[in-house]
């Protein structure tokens, strides 16, 4: 065994204070009225300052009478407890010469060597401990496209105000409309840009009262409010409904070029008409939402207690319209399109209409709404589809070449399975491509995007004719012309009603047909309810029209009927 040597106090020293001076940690060392004596290099670095500058200045760096009231107790408690306990340690957040804060943990110890007091302190930095902290804390509490506060964030802050307010406390709830077709429509880029951009302005308008603007995910938001009067709050809401009213532009994007509305449906509740609890609240405020949801949506609800039954209403309508489908209960209904000058029918435009087992025949104002809301159209298109395909293979065996026009729009496109529904209804039936026609409304391309584009010149390249419907009612029927592949162009029937007395009405369809004619496209007028009607509109040039004067819509047999008296003639 070698011998032992054991190390000398100056050879402890020195190496004690060079592990010192290496140490990651900082270290300095005061004297018994908190002067720096001595400083390491970590120290120096968090700091700022060189050892030179700070030896013999106060723990601070500046005197007492230059430190703020909050660092003038937090340093009396320090000397406190060194001297009751001699040893104190606590989290700290240190301004450096640079401006930064650091945040640091401190650990103070009292030390005696000959009579004479010393206090050192270890200073741990814990900057991006604390900062990773901040950024888990941030992630589990505020939504990361918008950097609202979430769900679990408003509960606590609305919870916290019912307890303490004293006045009025108003939830709202807001989706935006039809946001699953947006969605499908744009693509994850421009609809989490449509979303920032809604909250950009909804942030604009500065809501007075408002409390807490919280996001809850996807289309789906929340407002608090505390005011004197929960009347306040129906200003506010006003101005955020007419917010909506003006597009939001997504241009420069790489996906899309154009403006879409987005609009939005709200439901209200207020403490202390409609009870006291958290969780009552919130559910009569998003009972009031699903109220305006299924009245087609894009209005504001206050809870009241008739929402309950009309809410249960409407979940009966689901469940019923659910069976529906199972059943076949939807039917198509076909209303006859006419040669104005010989009277011929040339084909039909199908309507849906709902068998229903117990309230009979009904029309689509009935249901159509609930169709949309609960996010059915494209099964209801594919329904409708099916039937009209084996009606015009029926028609076919029997000599008939009338087409039949079935309605569509930008959510049915949009559905992944539409273009090969389309392609594999022809070819299972056999039918002639130009005799299976699909109407898309102006209004259901407000929110177009290349997708349905690309779809529509699929379609023509089937050989399928495509039908503009309700033309001149939408924001931007010519551009519409420009961008898709439209064969007809449907004259929507607000401006047939007084074509014989309105000459305003004369001159939009004079320049309809004129247009139409230029593009190489044909005209159907529709809504043609007189004889005189259908008079001025051949006059005007218009050749193929519909309408209660013609026909009203009929049962598939009564629609053969038709076609064989007129063969038989």
């Amino acid at each position: 065994m070698t011998d032992f040597t054991p190390i000398s106090i100056a050879d402890k020293q020195q190496l004690l204070a060079t592990l010192c001076e290496q140490l990651e940690d900082a270290v300095f060392i005061l004297d018994a009225d908190l002067r720096y004596l001595a400083v390491n290099a970590s120290y120096e670095m968090i700091i700022g300052y060189s050892e030179t500058f700070i030896l013999g200045r106060p723990l601070g760096i500046y005197a007492a009478e230059f430190l703020s009231e909050e660092e003038r107790v937090v340093l009396k408690d320090i000397i406190q407890q060194l001297d009751i306990n001699g040893f104190y340690e606590n989290d700290f957040s240190i301004p450096n010469r640079y401006g930064q804060v650091i945040e640091c943990h401190m650990t103070y110890r009292k030390i005696c060597i000959e009579q004479r007091v010393y206090y050192a302190c270890m200073v741990r930095d814990m900057s991006s401990i604390v900062k990773d902290r901040k950024q888990v804390a941030h992630l589990l509490n505020y939504d990361q496209i918008t950097g609202l506060p979430n769900r679990k964030v408003f509960l606590s802050q609305t919870s916290d105000l019912l307890l303490d307010s004293y006045q009025e406390v108003v939830i709202v709830r807001l989706n935006i409309d039809r946001y699953r077709n947006l969605a499908s429509l744009l693509g994850p880029d421009d609809i989490n840009t449509l979303v920032e951009d809604f909250v950009s302005r909804v942030k604009d308008l500065k809501l007075d009262n408002l409390h807490c603007f919280s996001h809850f995910g996807g289309d789906d938001f929340a407002l608090l409010f505390e005011c004197t009067d929960a009347n306040l709050i129906r200003h506010q809401l006003d101005s955020l409904m007419q917010m909506c009213e003006r597009p939001f532009s997504l241009n420069g994007n790489t996906t899309t070029d154009t403006n879409i509305y987005c609009h939005i449906s709200v439901g209200v509740s207020y403490f202390p008409e409609n009870g006291d609890d958290l969780k009552e609240l919130l559910a009569k405020a998003e009972k009031a939402l699903h109220y305006v949801k299924q009245q087609g949506g894009d209005d504001i609800c206050w809870y009241e207690a008739t929402i309950n039954e009309a809410t249960d209403d409407g979940l009966r309508l689901e469940a019923e319209l659910r069976d529906a489908f199972n059943e076949g209960q939807f039917i198509p209904y076909y209303q006859p399109k006419f040669e104005l000058k010989t009277g011929i029918i040339t084909g039909f435009e199908a309507l849906v209409r709902w068998q229903h087992p117990t309230r009979g025949l009904l029309k689509p104002h009935h249901f159509i709404n609930a169709i949309i809301n609960n996010r059915l159209s494209f099964e209801l298109f594919s329904q409708m589809a099916i039937q009209i395909a084996k009606q015009l293979a029926i028609w076919r065996q029997k000599g008939f070449c009338q087409h039949i026009c079935v309605n569509a729009d930008a959510a049915e496109f949009s559905h992944p399975d539409f273009f090969d529904m389309v392609n594999r209804l022809l070819k299972e039936y056999a039918i002639s491509s130009h005799q299976f026609h699909i109407e898309v409304t102006e209004s259901s391309l407000i929110q177009r995007h290349s997708n349905i584009r690309q779809k529509l010149n699929l379609l023509k390249e089937l050989g399928v004719f495509l039908a503009l419907d309700d033309f001149g009612t939408g924001y931007a029927s010519l551009s519409y012309l420009q961008e898709y592949p439209f064969d007809f162009i449907k004259i929507d029937k607000s401006f047939i009603s007084n074509i014989t007395t309105d000459h305003i009405q004369r001159a939009i369809v004079k320049a309809i047909l004129d247009l139409a004619t230029a593009l190489d496209m044909q005209v159907i007028a529709e809504g043609i309810e007189a004889e005189e009607q259908r008079d001025v509109l051949l006059d005007m040039g218009c050749q193929q029209g519909q309408g209660y004067w013609f026909g009203k819509p009929v049962a598939a047999n009564v629609a053969t009927e038709m076609l064989v008296k007129q063969y038989a003639s």
